[in-house]
């Protein structure tokens, strides 16, 4: 997804939220601040990638502050609110049953995000509100119809506490009697899913777990690692998770089907698919 003109401003309320995170030498936030605001007045122009910008500023984050996970509070936190929805969810998915259930469990943790709605939203709102609303979009016939067809399929995860919720639809893709690769990030990025969450909470054992080989703000596809790329390449569909992922593969040229779920957090996001902020969305690109 290119940039729209709201980003500018929503990287750098980010950027200070992420420093103030990182670190308490003002000296220091005011040293990364510079830096930050010169990559954006760079880097930031009409045709730019929303993500590729973010990717950057949060390493350059981490790099000057020499700590090398910002958020890790707030992850901890992600994984707390996930649980004490869970049950919730696993009620109304009983009630349900269908796919369609499972794929909007999986969105409703994806508003667990201090990246995209900052640090003192209110998480549990915002999941209530989630959870009573359908969907914007729904390619959820077109998704059935190549889950059919496809023998691997890979999951773009997005957050920590989110992968909860990604676990119960994971789950339920088994049915469809596929090889599942769950793809996680290499490093910390803000508070996306690494290798070890997934693992704390038996992911590994419904799917392969599998590192991009990077940190980036979901997927950059010319910074993710060679065997990961022919991972990529060799999978027969994609499922993406969240804003960052739908901003990474909507720059991809590929014909291999590929589907976002996500919740339009915010009015870049929104307008770009064409929907209303705060709508579900299951999106056949």
């Amino acid at each position: 997804m290119k940039v729209h003109y709201e980003c500018a401003s929503c990287f750098l309320r980010q950027a200070k939220e992420a420093m103030n995170l990182a670190t308490s030498d003002e000296s220091l936030k005011m040293d990364m601040t510079e830096k930050i605001t010169k990559l954006v007045c760079s880097r930031f122009h009409k045709g730019a990638v929303a993500n590729f910008i973010g990717t950057e500023i949060h390493r350059i984050i981490k790099e000057d502050s020499g700590n090398n996970d910002p958020y890790n509070l707030e992850r901890e936190k992600c994984n707390e609110v996930a649980m004490k929805f869970l049950p919730m969810v696993k009620n109304i998915i009983k009630r349900e049953n269908g796919l369609e259930s499972y794929l909007k469990a999986a969105i409703v943790g994806n508003v667990i995000d201090f990246g995209a709605l900052g640090l003192n939203f209110d998480v549990e709102a915002k999941i209530i509100q989630s959870m009573n609303k359908g969907f914007a979009i729904n390619h959820t016939k077109q998704l059935k119809n190549e889950l059919d067809k496809a023998e691997d399929l890979i999951y773009l995860a997005d957050n920590v506490g989110e992968i909860v919720f990604d676990k119960l639809l994971i789950d339920k893709l088994k049915e469809y009697d596929l090889n599942i690769s769950v793809a996680l990030k290499e490093k910390p990025i803000l508070n996306d899913a690494c290798v070890g969450d997934a693992l704390q909470i038996g992911l590994d054992k419904l799917a392969n777990l599998t590192s991009i080989g990077t940190d980036s703000i979901g997927i950059i596809y010319e910074q993710i690692s060679e065997e990961f790329r022919e991972r990529f390449e060799n999978a027969d569909m994609v499922v993406g998770k969240g804003l960052g992922n739908y901003e990474g593969l909507s720059e991809i040229e590929t014909d291999k089907p590929i589907f976002c779920l996500l919740n339009a957090k915010c009015i870049p996001v929104a307008r770009d698919i064409g929907v209303g902020k705060g709508d579900n969305v299951v999106l056949m690109l």
